[in-house]
């Protein structure tokens, strides 16, 4: 067998496997490549990929001591459709929210809102009440599936909002009474009841709203990329061929050595971004994987798992790899059955890869960047390709995408030169909610601006270099600079305030701030913390805060120069206290952030 390239092992498979068949279609005045005989939905794969999964009977779903064949997680998703058309009158286009941790309820409700044609509208769990209130108004979802921590922050909102609130696992039977919050109804309690679990036969058309999931932007609040089914279908469909055409691309004697072994993912980010639900629980239905959860991410029961359950696949944020690596040592662990292991949501230090390579000899270490807005489908690098260019963000996933360098003025530029990354495919998002200025701006002619900056080579290798959004990407989770910033500004003793990355060795970056404090006032890194805990969840409290009482530096235009705020802060010397003096700047390290990946309930 010929080692190939990935273009031509994609030309290959596309023109003699008929699932990966091309063809066009027009979306929204667009014309885009599709797969031609993929699934018209998302419930349609569900059931079109079941002999994938032993015709149903191999396990699928494993949470702790709860195991799930594949049959019946879809007969109790269809439970749950039974209850949400029946008890809830919800219909296609109807917003069901899910706000809670990796719980196996989180995938059988959203199955069970996929089947029926309504939307899922994603909260990120880790939310405050008001972060909640905002995205449940945006949405106009009614009904909300949350577990017992949520609820807590969801019950104030219940009577004004007009929400039924559904309680998971600790929010079940009447909710958490050491959270404090009530659910009216009980998520077991709507499985004993459901009448039937036949499938759904309402009527789902490809272009479809499946899912709205919020992704910080450049503004305060964040934005809902509203997803349809034929965006979900087409980005899965895309890992998948990539998955299938990369033994193609190896050394045949490497490819034979291999033990074929059942496929198993481990999932260990949170079910609210793309990460979790598209490249681990949406293409384990294709690859006919066995799928297991971990609520809360711990190195020690990583190691457990994929020991336990033969885990041959994971995805995680970089942080999380690493700590993998380092856990596995420590235990004299080799992870043998480890087949994969991925990266998103921030870039690898690149020397990290060698290490994970070292670490892993088995398995092949790969990196990818993609957006919400594209449901999570972009650029990927993997094996050797990776370790020989640990920098780089990769090539395109073939074989419907398209790509484009472009300069502020919308001008493509040359190999080498940096612009911004702009990408084009049926996987793009339909729009922001209720923003079609936001839209317009991000969505021209079917090219998506990603607002991120990098260059491409004459091999089609893309290096990321830059960010144009004011985003923070703190262990995998994004952060607006603007949403810290108008938390901080609710503080009487501030008068203005910048928000910034600053580098950190685990996570990659955490939240800095640079405050001018009002005249004749004052307040420490603790106060100011726990002043912010009650408007922004807690990854998003700054670690480290430099007070001053100059003017905070400006640009040409008299607008905050964030870049240059960030510089001077970074290069000032560090004092041991939290108050400010009369000038200069001083560091301090916040108590806000702790939990991050790990924190919160």
């Amino acid at each position: 067998m010929t080692v190939m390239t990935m273009q031509q092992a994609a030309d290959h498979t596309t023109s003699t496997d008929p699932r990966f068949e091309l063809d066009h279609a027009t979306i929204r005045g667009v014309e885009y490549p599709i797969f031609k005989n993929a699934p018209v939905n998302l419930r349609e794969m569900f059931l079109l990929h079941r002999p994938a999964h032993g015709d149903g009977k191999d396990d699928y779903l494993v949470y702790e001591d709860d195991r799930w064949t594949y049959d019946e997680f879809l007969n109790d998703a269809n439970r749950i459709s039974d209850a949400l058309t029946r008890q809830f009158n919800i219909g296609p286009g109807d917003r069901v929210a899910l706000a809670m941790r990796n719980y196996p309820e989180l995938l059988l409700t959203l199955v069970a809102t996929i089947n029926i044609g309504a939307v899922a509208v994603f909260l990120n769990a880790w939310w405050t009440s008001e972060e909640l209130d905002y995205a449940l108004e945006d949405s106009g979802a009614k009904l909300v599936f949350a577990d017992g921590a949520r609820l807590q922050r969801l019950t104030p909102l219940a009577e004004p909002r007009g929400l039924k609130i559904v309680g998971v696992r600790d929010g079940d039977s009447g909710g958490n009474a050491n959270a404090g919050g009530t659910a009216e109804f009980s998520f077991s309690s709507l499985l004993e009841q459901a009448q039937s679990t036949s499938n759904p036969t309402i009527k789902i058309d490809p272009e479809d709203d499946f899912a709205i999931m919020y992704s910080s932007g450049t503004t305060g609040h964040p934005k809902g990329v509203v997803l349809t089914h034929r965006g979900a279908v087409s980005a899965i469909y895309c890992w998948w061929i990539t998955q299938l055409i990369i033994p193609m691309t190896l050394d045949p004697e490497v490819v034979a050595a291999r033990p074929v072994r059942p496929q198993a993912g481990l999932v260990v980010t949170p079910l609210f971004h793309v990460t979790a639900t598209h490249s681990m629980f949406l293409l384990s239905i294709p690859m006919g994987a066995k799928l297991v959860l971990m609520y809360k991410w711990d190195t020690a029961d990583a190691v457990r798992l994929i020991e336990q359950e033969e885990v041959t696949r994971m995805v995680g944020v970089p942080t999380q790899t690493a700590e993998l690596m380092e856990e596995a040592k420590r235990q004299n662990a080799e992870l043998p059955t480890l087949e994969f292991l991925g990266s998103g949501g921030a870039k690898r230090p690149p020397n990290q890869v060698g290490e994970l390579h070292d670490a892993f000899p088995k398995a092949s270490i790969s990196t990818g960047w993609g957006m919400t807005e594209t449901n999570a489908i972009g650029i990927g690098l993997v094996g050797e390709d990776y370790v020989a260019r640990p920098g780089s963000a990769g090539k395109l996933f073939p074989p419907i995408q398209a790509l484009k360098i472009l300069d502020d003025e919308g001008v493509e530029v040359p190999n080498g030169e940096v612009g911004e990354i702009t990408v084009k495919s049926a996987a793009n998002m339909r729009c922001y909610l209720n923003k079609p200025q936001a839209t317009a701006e991000v969505l021209q002619d079917g090219w998506l601006r990603s607002g991120d900056l990098g260059w491409v080579d004459d091999e089609g290798f893309v290096t990321i270099v830059d960010r144009k959004k004011n985003i923070i990407i703190r262990g995998g989770e994004n952060i607006a600079c603007l949403d810290v910033e108008a938390a901080l500004h609710r503080h009487p003793a501030v008068l203005e305030a910048g928000a910034f990355a600053v580098p950190h060795q685990r996570l990659g970056e955490v939240v800095g701030a640079g405050i001018q404090l009002r005249p004749d006032q004052d307040v420490n890194a603790s106060a100011l913390s726990e002043f912010l805990a009650s408007h922004i969840a807690a990854y998003k409290i700054p670690e480290h805060y430099w007070f001053q009482c100059d003017d905070l530096p400006r640009g040409a235009t008299d607008k905050l120069d964030r870049r240059a705020l960030r510089q001077q802060c970074l290069t000032s010397e560090k004092s041991d206290s939290g108050e400010s003096g009369e000038s200069g700047i001083g560091s301090v390290g916040g108590v806000g952030g702790v939990g991050g990946e790990r924190g919160g309930a």
